[in-house]
């Protein structure tokens, strides 16, 4: 098969390392992949490294009709079987062009649990052969709330690399990122965005000093919102118990040596940062929003709270820290559910599957 990717986001955060994990995992089992997305954009870079062809379109707003010809010609000449779209710019951009290129089959991946409300004016809703969701979440909200038949759409969560299963503990890694060999660690990976709450994050920080005073937290990831958060936690007075590490490349090592994983997000798909964390045998506590209560029973594979309880937040993390017994088996069991169900080749398995399917139904009805 040939397939393209559209990503229209700049920046690289769960959303964006999935398309990059499916365009190297389908090249991988022999099929053409390649991604458009605009010249600045992160996943360009990314995608280069990886050895995947990168179509720069500048796909200014929907409507921009110099992308649109652009990737309809790029479609044509690259013989594209299928096309699939993951952000709304490029929806808009994409899906257009492969229906002027006529494209075989267009996808929409959403990876965002936020309404898509289908009507005349956003008539876009109307034309992808099938919409793949990053969970049942998000899924059955498409169907319920938001007036998507049942059979055109399907969830495929997003996948866990191997390099996540093999984590061994190292803890002299911690001086790395300016900590000390004593140091109890909380990490929050994450895109700094405010759909992830790390400003929740930020407020826990207190409560869990109060009762394990050598505690630490990691900030790992980049975004629009990190200035805004440096600054918030100078207000708390927390600035030396958190370290904004910034975009890390190598994940699997910062799980090497982190004691909890956190996620205080707002809303959610089913986040990549949460799945890792659990495959790496790391005790997490997460906000009980969208995809989440998917991988974490509470008390069972980790701690759910409610989005925006800072305090519930800490005493999640406070208590996964005091009961040396309690992280054994909720990682256990969150590392064999992730294993079962949320690994990366059976996200690239179901995929090339569905892919298949659409392409070999739209021959055969020809």
């Amino acid at each position: 098969m040939r397939i393209l990717h559209t990503e229209w986001s700049d920046g690289l955060g769960g959303q964006e390392k999935r398309v990059l994990a499916e365009a190297a995992g389908l090249s991988q089992q022999g099929h053409y992949t390649a991604i458009a997305c605009r010249g600045h954009a992160r996943i360009k870079e990314e995608a280069v490294k990886l050895g995947i062809d990168v179509h720069v379109v500048p796909m200014k707003k929907p409507y921009d009709i110099v992308s649109i010809i652009k990737l309809a010609k790029l479609f044509r000449e690259y013989k594209i079987d299928i096309v699939n779209t993951h952000s709304g710019v490029d929806s808009w951009i994409g899906g257009l062009a492969s229906k002027i290129a006529k494209v075989p089959v267009l996808v929409r991946t959403r990876h965002l649990n936020i309404p898509l409300r289908k009507s005349l004016l956003n008539f876009i809703h109307y034309l992808p052969d099938v919409y793949i969701t990053c969970g049942n979440n998000m899924r059955n909200n498409l169907v319920a709330s938001c007036g998507f038949r049942a059979d055109k759409v399907v969830s495929i969560p997003t996948g866990v690399g191997m390099e996540f299963f093999d984590v061994t503990r190292t803890p002299q890694a911690k001086l790395k990122y300016g900590l000390n060999m004593d140091s109890v660690v909380i990490t929050n990976a994450g895109i700094l965005r405010s759909v992830k709450g790390h400003e929740i994050t930020l407020r826990a920080v207190k409560p869990v000093l109060q009762s394990i005073p050598h505690a630490r937290f990691l900030i790992v990831g980049d975004g629009p919102l990190r200035g805004a958060l440096e600054k918030l936690a100078e207000e708390l007075g927390i600035s030396r118990y958190v370290i904004f590490t910034g975009f890390i490349e190598d994940i699997p090592e910062i799980y090497s040596f982190t004691d909890v994983a956190v996620l205080s997000s707002w809303s959610e798909g089913l986040p990549q940062s949460l799945l890792q964390a659990m495959a790496a045998g790391v005790p997490v506590v997460a906000t009980n929003v969208g995809g989440v209560p998917e991988v974490v029973t509470d008390q069972k594979t980790g701690i759910l709270v409610e989005p925006g309880d800072y305090e519930g937040l800490a005493k999640g993390i406070i208590r996964i820290l005091n009961n040396p017994e309690e992280p054994a088996l909720l990682t256990k069991n969150a590392k064999n559910i992730v294993l079962s169900e949320h690994s990366l080749n059976q996200m690239l398995s179901k995929i090339e599957e569905l892919y298949s399917c659409l392409l070999n139904k739209e021959k055969a009805g020809r």
